[in-house]
């Protein structure tokens, strides 16, 4: 995500579905102006707790209205956020809504060849709820998605007036530590997990 919003020095960007913070953190670094909505609010105190208390977080459900204004962000990121909603078509209209003209949103959700490798007998056409279960710091936890085909997804993005710029299934980062590598991998670079996008506002 960081390496596709590139120089982001002056812009600002808005962290949609921020979590505890970490992205907003490391864009912040490189110089943006960063504001962030989480419909957690848990997530947003530990992004405030990482961000410090000024920083312009806020709670709120991409699924609904969102609290700013017409045009007030250069960027959008969306990292991992818009896999969990049923619909796009809303969600994406106040994303589109919330950028300037030939603003970007920056986004990033499971690849949706995933959902047909883990479930060979599943529909990969059919947009699909699907649950599985985590374990997080010993504790485990169930998480829903939704599965999209990738022709789903981009005539979502068309629809709400979003021009595709960047189709990215990056390569594991140099910086990455191997033992955090999936042990099948057997030392290749790249894996399916993440698809990423760069749509312009058009």
């Amino acid at each position: 995500m960081i390496d596709l919003a590139g120089d982001v020095d002056g812009r600002r960007i808005l962290d949609a579905g921020c979590g505890s913070g970490p992205l907003s953190a490391a864009l912040r670094a490189k110089g943006a102006i960063m504001a962030g909505f989480d419909s957690s609010p848990a997530m947003v105190e530990l992004a405030r707790q990482r961000l410090g208390k000024d920083a312009d977080l806020r709670v709120a459900d991409l699924s609904q209205p969102l609290p700013f204004a017409d045009g007030a962000f250069d960027d959008v990121v969306a990292s991992l956020v818009l896999h969990y909603l049923p619909d796009w078509t809303a969600p994406l209209a106040e994303l589109r809504r919330v950028l300037k003209p030939g603003g970007r949103l920056i986004l990033s959700v499971n690849h949706p060849t995933i959902y047909k490798l883990v479930n060979p007998s599943a529909d990969y056409f059919a947009v699909t709820e699907h649950s599985e279960e985590y374990t997080f710091n010993g504790q485990n936890a169930v998480l829903t998605f939704w599965h999209r085909p990738l022709h789903a997804m981009t005539d979502a993005f068309t629809a709400a007036s979003f021009r595709l710029s960047v189709i990215s299934e990056p390569p594991v980062s140099p910086d990455a530590p191997r033992e955090l590598m999936p042990p099948h991998l057997n030392g290749r670079a790249a894996f399916l997990c993440f698809i990423f996008f760069v749509l312009e506002a058009s």
